[in-house]
């Protein structure tokens, strides 16, 4: 893929989280969440790093980090939404590479971050994404690990909180393991273009975007592409429950174990 060191890392980061209230602003060792994120985009290269947020406090726990926050407000619908509103307040161009990160992405690798910018120059579409396969039928079958299908030139065909392709012999018969190479999960990280991404929140949500849940069917609804590429390098697990929270304390103790003296 082509070098690219030229776009912003946005970051939406909602106090209100359903499942884990108040999520940016849970700890993982000494840290807020959202500040373990930010951290992420920075080593990637961003030019510009933003957080999109509805709180005052997630900005507090920001200050004096080289992040710029953007307040947005708490009743948008998406963090596409939130993004967008941040494109208008900071002049943002039409041209602007912007990555959406979630802001549960604590251990977001930098090479992937950077990689689906990339993706996204060289791929022509309106969007781009990364997959990875899955490695366990557990995964495969959880409605909170959503998958892929993409066509031979890469663009994405459906996105679905089932498990797709459905193998009809092997489901039928059960013999799922080992898994093979055509189950993709979906790695919820996007690129796209400052003007793309102001058409597609103009959008009104699609029929199936309402039914799995998925704001990114909206864009496949209303005709455009979007790339998949596989992921260069593991993205660990977000965090959205209260147990997720405690992995991923678990892991960041296990990396601060692992740094050298």
């Amino acid at each position: 893929m082509t070098s690219t060191a030229d776009f912003i890392v946005a970051i939406p980061a909602r106090h209100a989280a359903s499942r884990l209230p108040g999520k940016p602003l849970r700890r993982i060792g000494e840290d807020p969440l959202v500040l373990h994120v930010a951290r992420r985009a920075l080593a990637a290269g961003a030019r510009q790093v933003v957080v999109a947020t509805d709180d005052a406090r997630i900005a507090e726990a920001l200050a004096g980090q080289p992040v710029t926050v953007c307040m947005t407000d708490p009743d948008l619908a998406s963090g596409s939404d939130r993004i967008a509103a941040c494109a208008d307040q900071l002049g943002w161009d039409e041209a602007t590479v912007v990555v959406n990160l979630q802001g549960d992405e604590p251990f977001a690798p930098p090479e992937g971050i950077r990689a689906v910018a990339e993706l996204l120059e060289d791929a022509g579409t309106e969007m781009a994404t990364l997959a990875a396969p899955f490695t366990d039928t557990e995964t495969l079958f959880d409605p909170n690990a959503v998958k892929v299908v993409a066509d031979a030139q890469g663009h994405a065909l459906y996105f679905s909180r089932a498990p797709i392709p459905w193998h009809r012999d092997r489901m039928a018969q059960d013999q799922l393991s080992p898994l093979e190479p055509g189950w993709l999960r979906h790695i919820g990280i996007y690129a796209y273009r400052v003007g793309f991404l102001r058409r597609f929140t103009a959008l009104p949500p699609a029929r199936l975007e309402r039914l799995e849940a998925l704001e990114q069917l909206r864009v496949l609804e209303a005709g455009y592409r979007i790339a998949v590429a596989p992921t260069p390098v593991a993205f660990p697990p977000g965090v959205d429950t209260p147990a997720d929270l405690e992995r991923a304390e678990r892991h960041w103790l296990e990396i601060a174990a692992a740094a050298p003296i």
